[in-house]
């Protein structure tokens, strides 16, 4: 008999950290399968074969897609192109909506599609689910809401809870984290989390960096740790951070390790919102993005919150500063205001404890990986 292959389409980093969970969730069950990916380190890891690496594929904005449209078009040729020669019993994309959708319509059903970590058509346009109702044999959801939505529109929809849940733990105590950071553990300490993207972090931590002074201009006994992605290099944030007189260091890879060791973050929109709620630390939500990109993308945007904290919880939990509003003065008072009142820090805190409660149960890549070898094997 030959051996089944699986191809996993991913683009971003978080959605590399998601697909490798799953794979190895799948090679725990059948060892026996091969899989191929378009993905990063962590699907290597975990034991995918990469024929096409991710860096510096993920985009953010219009401009950035343009940019690199000819690189998307080739990769799209080179995908299907393994799909004729390979003949996987499936393809599985995970997130990157914007090529993934358009991936699955080139493969035209040919082959069974799975779509793990869903597009957030519920947020912004909206018009996609017909495309995933048509070229999408089954989706994979990580949210009870995602779940509801499918469902109102005819498609074919599974919920196994949110992978984080078994993710997001830290690898060193609060004390072993800050001796090797050079970090008072008696201190009070802030972790700034701007994001696992080059642009993100060029938008967003220079606002973060301004709140920070702020704040420890308040706060003598501050300190901040900045939790650095491993795909941008040092210098970018060496550069910002001179310019400003901190007493602050930078953890590469150690996101969990430093929101283990912070009393309070400042938290770039997105699955890190999340990471901070199943740690239960309090938080506010910070984003910025190009003003170009941001007038293009706001108007498609129907919901009033956009951290996936507040969606989740459907209501403002944590305050948010987005765009014109990620101003370094409201952004330090918000936070000063918080740190001083014990009251709203145990009440933000229990609310983040029903966020958690909402995720489902730890085991969703187990589940998810079931789901997706029964649907093959069925196939």
């Amino acid at each position: 008999m030959a051996q089944k292959n699986i191809l996993i389409i991913s683009g971003e980093p978080s959605g590399d950290l998601q697909a490798a969970n799953l794979v190895k969730a799948i090679l725990a069950i059948n060892p026996a399968i091969k899989i191929s990916a378009v993905g990063g380190m962590h699907l290597e890891q975990a034991g995918a074969q990469i024929f096409y690496d991710i860096k510096d594929l993920s985009v953010m904005g219009f401009f950035d897609v343009l940019k690199k449209l000819p690189r998307f078009f080739a990769l799209k040729k080179s995908i299907l192109g393994k799909i004729t020669r390979d003949k996987p019993v499936a393809v599985i994309l995970v997130d990157f909506s914007g090529f993934n959708l358009r991936l699955a319509k080139a493969i035209n059903k040919s082959i069974p599609v799975i779509y793990y970590v869903s597009p957030q058509v519920w947020a912004s346009r909206p018009g996609r689910v017909k495309t995933i109702k048509k070229f999408i044999h089954r989706m994979i959801v990580l949210f009870k809401f995602e779940e509801e939505f499918y469902r109102r529109h005819a498609v074919s929809v599974d919920f196994v809870g949110s992978p984080l849940l078994d993710i997001v733990k830290p690898s060193l105590s609060k004390k072993e984290f800050c001796d090797r950071s050079e970090l008072a553990d008696s201190k009070i300490t802030i972790a700034l989390l701007p994001g696992s993207r080059k642009a993100e972090i060029k938008n967003i931590l220079p606002v973060m960096l301004k709140s920070a002074q702020i704040i420890q201009d308040k706060i003598k006994n501050a300190q901040f740790i900045i939790a650095k992605s491993p795909q941008v290099e040092l210098d970018l944030y060496n550069g910002m951070l001179k310019k400003f007189r901190l007493e602050s260091r930078i953890a590469e890879g150690r996101t969990y390790d430093c929101l283990n060791a912070c009393d309070f973050a400042l938290v770039c929109s997105g699955t890190a919102t999340l990471e901070a709620a199943i740690m239960q630390k309090p938080f506010l939500i910070i984003y910025k993005m190009d003003l170009l990109n941001y007038l293009l993308y706001r108007p498609q945007v129907k919901l009033a919150c956009i951290g996936m904290v507040n969606i989740v919880a459907q209501r403002k939990i944590i305050p948010e500063f987005i765009q014109f509003h990620a101003c370094p003065q409201k952004i330090a008072d918000t936070a000063l205001k918080i740190l001083n009142n014990p009251k709203g820090l145990e009440q933000m805190k229990q609310d983040l404890v029903q966020v958690k409660a909402t995720l489902g149960e730890n085991g969703a890549a187990s589940r998810a990986a079931r789901i997706i070898l029964n649907f093959i094997n069925n196939s």
